[in-house]
């Protein structure tokens, strides 16, 4: 009987070392061929002319330059604007819309999943449905109302609606909901602590990973953000505006420029992401926990 059960024992464990050995090397060959683009991008970036037209194409570089770098320096010498200007554009409309959308979407989504008031169930349903609108379908009534408000071609027309996300005021109210006992408001209201105290060193610490994640989130949306219809002036246009011209303007003889354009536009975006990866792991592992 002992000899059957250790013989049933090691039949289970080579069968989990072979499941876990199956599921290693699928996992392998997913992560290669998402990997195929970013290294075929960053090596893209410092090919030379000749490799770039290479067939069939190489994956790798053979001989690296930087010369294509050095292309995009000498591009933006030649415009009126300094590429300091769209630099300090691009990190200015981030930063705020970042915060921006930090602040307001969990000040609102606090509101939204704590407390009960006439009207907001109505109010979550139209959040959860205006996430199925894409971005390209509500731009108009969007320029309507910045040219309401007198801002269009200035940045606040990109700030202003991302910090009225309704993603970022989604993701953050689900976070609260699951996350966040009304015990543990319940406990520093008689306390005495009033609802911004608790709000602040209570809830936004609990919820760290997930406004982690939507600094993410809104960080990539608002540093590819090119100002579209909102902005028209060159000098308040964003460094990816003068990185794209580079690309949709550009000859045969900017080919390797416009591939060093397309490794800088994904290189912050990529920072942000790697840095930040666990806490998205920990928001979307979350996502399933009920109080």
């Amino acid at each position: 009987m002992k000899v059957m059960k250790v013989f049933a024992n090691q039949s289970r464990y080579a069968r989990s070392n072979f499941g876990g050995i199956v599921n290693f090397l699928v996992l392998t060959l997913f992560a290669a061929v998402v990997a195929l683009p970013m290294v075929f991008t960053v090596s893209s970036a410092f090919k030379p002319l000749e490799e770039l037209f290479v067939f069939p194409p190489s994956l790798f570089v053979k001989n690296p330059t930087l010369n294509n770098f050095a292309g995009i320096s000498s591009i933006l010498r030649e415009s009126w604007v300094p590429m300091g200007r769209y630099l300090i554009n691009s990190v200015f409309i981030t930063l705020l819309g970042v915060i921006g959308q930090v602040i307001f979407a969990s000040l609102a989504a606090y509101v939204l999943a704590k407390e009960v008031f006439p009207g907001s169930k109505l109010l979550n349903k139209v959040i959860v449905l205006s996430l199925m609108f894409n971005g390209t379908v509500t731009s108009i009534p969007t320029y309507i109302i910045m040219s309401k408000l007198g801002v269009v071609n200035s940045h606040w027309a990109l700030i202003l609606p991302a910090c009225a996300s309704s993603l970022g005021l989604f993701l953050m109210k689900q976070f609260i909901e699951q996350m966040v006992h009304t015990t543990i408001l319940e406990a520093a209201r008689v306390d005495g602590a009033s609802e911004l105290r608790i709000f602040f060193q209570i809830v936004m610490p609990m919820c760290k990973p997930a406004w982690l994640t939507l600094i993410i989130l809104s960080f990539q949306a608002l540093w590819s953000n090119m100002g579209g219809l909102y902005i028209y002036d060159d000098e308040l246009k964003t460094l990816p505006y003068a990185l794209q011209n580079i690309i949709s303007g550009g000859t045969i003889a900017r080919s390797g420029v416009s591939s060093a354009v397309a490794l800088l536009l994904i290189i912050p975006p990529l920072i942000t992401f790697i840095l930040s990866q666990s806490n998205i792991l920990e928001t979307m592992g979350s996502s399933g926990i009920k109080e």
